[in-house]
Parts: structure tokens; C-alpha cells; sequence
């Protein structure tokens, strides 16, 4: 994103300047019993690893590396950290501690930083200069953290947002190279992935591409044969080992901004099918780091500790391995008034300590904790290393539930209550485990709190949360003895109504049971002694993601195994084809072309229908046909006559607010087509 100096203030293609206010229209008054969460511990989500919660530091910050703030971090379980910071990195360079045209604030070089990651208990995420630096340049930086000074850096990302070079227009990273094409930078990518592996076999390397449904997802730049994703990943695929990407998904409001945490899954599930299909034979390795996103309104107070949490947990339950908020400090920005707070639009999880001109404004005293670092540390004591997302769901769009299960078996939930104005009790439903009775340990963050509070409170089925509240209830469970160990990770073959799902053996006399997930009540699709099951009346084309439990003789069950997700077909033979092309895309809109093959009698009209996958895709306009939408179902109508093995074509051009994923099942005069 764009630099401005020192401090960065940039987050998206088009900043919101305008002052903010508390959303509107939320209930008010007292707590109301409307709010129902279900966690189920047989529907697994990924587990946690050892790099999970992330954060960036950047050599224009002063108190980079110092003891007070390694420690702030520490305390929050931050477990990697990023360096040398954002656009930064694109100019520096490492060995003299430089980055031309930009500042550098002394006593930031990598040592440093190597020396607060470490008195963090972090490990290093390490930005190699693409922008202006060489592969011999990075693989020398790796030579002397690995092999001269023994940091066992792992994780190494080839630049950062360097789509944003011009090639698309919007011009924010610096980019010496004459050819700024994704084909240009996978060629290099490649190169400083052998050069710096041929230093140090054992590193990771990383590339940069863009979020599913943030600008230039989708847009085929001038001379390109695809997007910049499908280039760098057709192109680099076998020489990396995760992919890095940024998401600053913006909203006008508080409560527009808190809406877009519900865009994770199917944003990661689209960027996992980009690495599928581009990356080549060996794409389940490659990972998916973010290692940037912040939100454009309610930075520094409750709205942005509600996001926080939100999206980390959204993300790591999803498979991302790390997840960063920009930035350690950053600076005042535009001052303004959210929920009765002051927001110094300041992306710093830690106060800078700074006034603007005149003085007027200043920010509270040099590393006070704004509200979001109090979210990460409760994403910290949330989400651990060896423990495992788990299924939750609401049924209040103003509560967002996540959950884990503990190494030790216990199951830890977060509630987000994204009201500003009412408290909500919340019913807590178990699926798969009963909590103990006793009254469960809760930590709690409050809007305009300046620490978050612990006690033992509630139920282990009711909790009430305070307006604008992030509350995590900690729920004691009874250890099973010897339970049955997770069965591994199961494969799928799908037809468009049935699935027939396989997992490796987890031992002998064991009933294997398979879940759909659904919420945070996962639904039963059936048992078996086997190690096979067939799923049928599934509905075509849609995503399903299951998990496998093994249960004993003595009813104990195992942890779920790993999810699986997959999609159904539709109808081959079908009396109706149905080819759905985007030919050309924008960045938040496109055109759609549907090309439609009559493969059974003639017809003297004609009706295709078909539904949005998501709420945030619609239609604008269309031709060759009549276009009609109502909510998410689009209906195209035709009094042409329409020939047996004919075909016929309608356009549209369509918008898009999120991850914009293609519709898949079309329905010609209510026959389910075949998708090709």
C-alpha cells in the first residue's frame, strides 16, 4: 500500500476521511435472551500452529525491538512478527540499513529486530526487497541470519503488494523493473527462491498475491494471459512454499466494517482453489499467510478489537497459519468520536505517543495499548498452539461465536457481541461433550475498557455479553480415558447427488460416524464399521465440508479428523448445457457471459435461473434476454424458440463487494442443467 512518511496511513485504494459515528439502528435497553451458540467438537477446523498470531514491525518505528515493547507482545502471545514493514521492504536494504526515500529510525536494523523477536518469544516473518533489491541480495540476507548468526529464520516472503507497481494502474510500491508484469515478478520469484534456498535448504518462500475479491483479484492486465494470481501461481508454483496476501476490506461505518469477517470462508476457499488449480501436482503444501489487515473506521478503539477478533479467529480456523495486524505503532491519524471513544484513526495497536500540529490532539502517553492490542491478547490465551478450531454458529448476525478445543480437552469459546448499544444473554448448546458443572473461568474486553477483566461467571450454557464486548469462557470438560485417535484426513468422490467419502483405518472395532458441518451443529450424514460411506440426496453443485469421528465399544469418540471439503457435480446428460464465462473484470464488477445448449426437445421458450452464491454479488444489467432479480435468485427469460442442440447466449454485468464467487447450478424451465 502507499507510504507516507513516516508513518504509514494508507489501508486501501480509497481512504475514508470523514468522521465516524456509533452505528445506528441497534437495539437498545437490557439484556435480551435472543441469542443461540452451538458448538459441536466433532466438526474440526484447522488446528493452531506454532505461528499463528502475528503482528508487523516496521524500521520507521522507534520502538522497534525495545524491552517494553517485546514484552507488550509477549504478554499478548504474539508468536511471529514481521519485518522490515509493509512498502517499506520494497526499498530496503538489509545489509546497510537503508531504504532510500523513506525513513529509518535508528536502532531498527535486523539485529535488533532479531533481538526483540526473540525477547518476544516470535519467530521472524522477513520481507525480501523486490522492488529495488537483487536475489543475491536476499540470499545473502539469509546467509548471514542462518549461517552466520544462527537465527533459524524461516519464513521468507518475496516482496510485498507488488501488484500495486503500476501495472494495473494504481502505482503505491516502488518497482525498478521495466517489465512489472506478474509474469515478470514469478520469473523472479523463482530465481531468489533458488538462490536463497541454495543457501539454506530448510527456509520457506513466500509470494504475494492478492485476497479473493479485493482489487486486482480477477483483472487480466494488458499483455497477461491471466489475472495476477493465476500468473504468479501457474508460473511459481513448484519454487514457493505459502502465499502471502493482505485484506483491508473497508466499510463506510463500524457497522458496515464488522459485517466483513462473514467474507473469510469463502475468500479463503476461493484463494485454496486458485493454488489447486494453478500451482501445479504438489499444491496442498503451499500455505497461505496474512500478513496484513486493519479496518478504515474505529482503528485504535472497540470496533477495531471486535474486527481483530473476529477475522484472526475467522482466518486461523480456516487454515491460514498466521494472521498480522498492521501495525505495532503507527501514528494519529484523523481524530474522531466512535461509541463514545476517541479514535485517533491510528492502525497501531500500541499508542505513538504523538500530537498533531498544532497540538490540539494528542494520542495518550508512548506505548499505551489501544483496544485492539486487548483483543489479541485475548486471541492469544484463545487460540494456542495445539489446539483446534471447532464448528460454532449464532443465530444473531450482532454475535459472532468462534470456538477451540484445548490439548488438554477442555473447549474454549469467544463471542463477539457487535452491538454498541445492548447487552445480549446467549444460550450456549453442546454438541459432542457435556462442560462440567462448575461456573467457568470468562476474560472480558468492554467498550472503553483499558484491560481486560477475568472472573468466574455464568454458566457453562448462558453468558451475557456487554455492548461492544469480546467475551472468552473457558469450559471445563471431563477427560475421556483412551478415547479413539483421530481418524486421518478422508478423500471424497463426488457424482451431483451423492458422495463417497474414505478415510485410512484408526484401529480395530471402531464405528466411524460422518458429519457434515452446518453451523454449530453439525448434521449426521451416517455410520459405518467401514472405512467408506456414501452420502446420497445431496444437493448439485454445492460445498460441503465434513469430518470423520471413530467411536469405541464403550461410546468414547475420537477427535474429529482433519475437514475435508468438497463440491458436488451437477447432472451429466442433462437436457441443458450451461457454459458461465467472466470476460472481462474490474475489480468490484465484471461481465458475465452464459452460454445455454438445449440438449433434449425443442422449447418455444425458455427460463434460466440461477442463485448468488453470497449476499454481496447482484445484478446491474443484462441483454439478449430479460433479467429479473429477486434477492439472490436471477431469472433470464426468452420467447425465442430454442432447437433441439441449439445454443443461445445472454450477457450481464454483475457486481461484486466481496469475494465473488461464480454461480455454479443453472436451471433451464426448472431442469438442472449440466455445468460446464
Amino acid at each position: 500500500m502507499p507510504i507516507s512518511s513516516p508513518w504509514r496511513t494508507a489501508a486501501s485504494i480509497v481512504l475514508l476521511a470523514a468522521v465516524v459515528t456509533a452505528p445506528t439502528g441497534a437495539r437498545a435497553g437490557a439484556a435480551e435472551k435472543d441469542t443461540r451458540v452451538d458448538i459441536d467438537i466433532r466438526a474440526g477446523l484447522a488446528a493452531v500452529g506454532d505461528v499463528a498470531i502475528g503482528v508487523n514491525h516496521a524500521i520507521w518505528d522507534s520502538q522497534l525491538g525495545t524491552p517494553a515493547v517485546s514484552g507488550l507482545l509477549k504478554d499478548a502471545g504474539v508468536t511471529m512478527v514481521r519485518y522490515p514493514g509493509g512498502s517499506y521492504a520494497d526499498i530496503y536494504h538489509w545489509r546497510d540499513h537503508t531504504a532510500p526515500g523513506g525513513y529509518v529510525a535508528p536502532n531498527t536494523d535486523f539485529d535488533t529486530f532479531m533481538a526483540g523477536a526473540r525477547a518476544t518469544g516470535a519467530e521472524p516473518m522477513i520481507i525480501a526487497n523486490y522492488g529495488t533489491g537483487t536475489a543475491q541480495e536476499a540470499a545473502d540476507w539469509v546467509r548471514y541470519a542462518n549461517i552466520t548468526k544462527g537465527y533459524d529464520a524461516t519464513y521468507w516472503t518475496i516482496g510485498n503488494e507488488n501488484y500495486g507497481n503500476g501495472h494495473y494502474g494504481s502505482n503505491w510500491e516502488a518497482d525498478e523493473h521495466a517489465d512489472k508484469s506478474p509474469k515478470e515478478y514469478a520469473a523472479h520469484v523463482v530465481a531468489y527462491s533458488q538462490a536463497m534456498k541454495a543457501v539454506d535448504p530448510s527456509i520457506k518462500v513466500g509470494a504475494v498475491l492478492t485476497m479473493p475479491g479485493n482489487w486486482p483479484d480477477a483483472i487480466v492486465g494488458p499483455g497477461d494471459q491471466g489475472s495476477w494470481n493465476q500468473e504468479v501461481l501457474s508460473r511459481a508454483g513448484s519454487a514457493i512454499d505459502f502465499v502471502d496476501v493482505h485484506w483491508y476490506p473497508g466499510g463506510a461505518t463500524p457497522a458496515e466494517a464488522l459485517t466483513k469477517p462473514a467474507q473469510i470462508t469463502d475468500a479463503v476457499h476461493l484463494l485454496r482453489r486458485q493454488i489447486d488449480r494453478y500451482a501445479g501436482a504438489n499444491a496442498a503444501r503451499i500455505g497461505i499467510s496474512m500478513t496484513e489487515t486493519n479496518v478504515d473506521v474505529g482503528r485504535n478503539t472497540q470496533p477495531g478489537a471486535l474486527y481483530l477478533a473476529d477475522v484472526y479467529s475467522g482466518l486461523l480456523a480456516q487454515g491460514v497459519f498466521t494472521v498480522h495486524w498492521w501495525n505495532v505503532h503507527n501514528g494519529l491519524g484523523t481524530v474522531s468520536t466512535i461509541a463514545g471513544q476517541t479514535d485517533y484513526g491510528d492502525y497501531g495497536l500500541l499508542s505513538s505517543g504523538n500530537c498533531n500540529a498544532d497540538n490540539s490532539v494528542c494520542q495518550p502517553p508512548l506505548n499505551t495499548p489501544f483496544a485492539p492490542y486487548h483483543a489479541l491478547s485475548l486471541i492469544g490465551s484463545f487460540a494456542q498452539p495445539g489446539d483446534r478450531f471447532v464448528a460454532a454458529g449464532t443465530d444473531d448476525p450482532l454475535v459472532s461465536a468462534h470456538a477451540v478445543r484445548k490439548a488438554d480437552g477442555d473447549v474454549a469459546v469467544l463471542l463477539i457481541n457487535k452491538d454498541p448499544d445492548a447487552a445480549h444473554t446467549v444460550s450456549l448448546a453442546h454438541h459432542g461433550y457435556t462442560p462440567s458443572a462448575g461456573t467457568p473461568t470468562v476474560a472480558t474486553f468492554t467498550n472503553g475498557a483499558d484491560a481486560v477483566t477475568t472472573a468466574r461467571t455464568g454458566s457453562g450454557t448462558e453468558q451475557t455479553l456487554a455492548p461492544y464486548s469480546i467475551t472468552l469462557v473457558t469450559l471445563d470438560t471431563a477427560a475421556t480415558a483412551a478415547a479413539p485417535p483421530a481418524p486421518a484426513q478422508p478423500s471424497a468422490t463426488v457424482t451431483d447427488r451423492t458422495a463417497t467419502i474414505s478415510w485410512p483405518s484408526a484401529g480395530a472395532n471402531l464405528k466411524y460416524e460422518v458429519y457434515r458441518q452446518n453451523g454449530g451443529a453439525a448434521e449426521l450424514l451416517g455410520e459405518t464399521t467401514g472405512t467408506s460411506l456414501t452420502a446420497r440426496n445431496l444437493d448439485p453443485g454445492r460445498r460441503y465440508t465434513i469430518n470423520v469421528v471413530a467411536r469405541d465399544g464403550a461410546g468414547r469418540i475420537s477427535p474429529p479428523s482433519p475437514p475435508l471439503t468438497f463440491t458436488t457435480a451437477t447432472p451429466g446428460g442433462s437436457s441443458c448445457t450451461v457454459e458461465f464465462r467472466n470476460t472481462n473484470d474490474w475489480g468490484n464488477g465484471y461481465v458475465g457471459q452464459i452460454d445455454i445448449t438445449n440438449n433434449g426437445p425443442a422449447v418455444s421458450g425458455w427460463t434460466l435461473a440461477f442463485t448468488w452464491p453470497t449476499g454481496w454479488q447482484s445484478l446491474n444489467s443484462g441483454w439478449n434476454a430479460t433479467w429479473t432479480e429477486s434477492a439472490r435468485t436471477v431469472r433470464v427469460t426468452s420467447d425465442t424458440a430454442l432447437a433441439s442442440g441449439a445454443t443461445t447466449g445472454a450477457g450481464f454485468v454483475g457486481s461484486y463487494s466481496g469475494p465473488n464467487v461464480p454461480p455454479s447450478v443453472f436451471t433451464l424451465n426448472g431442469t438442472v442443467c449440466t455445468s460446464v
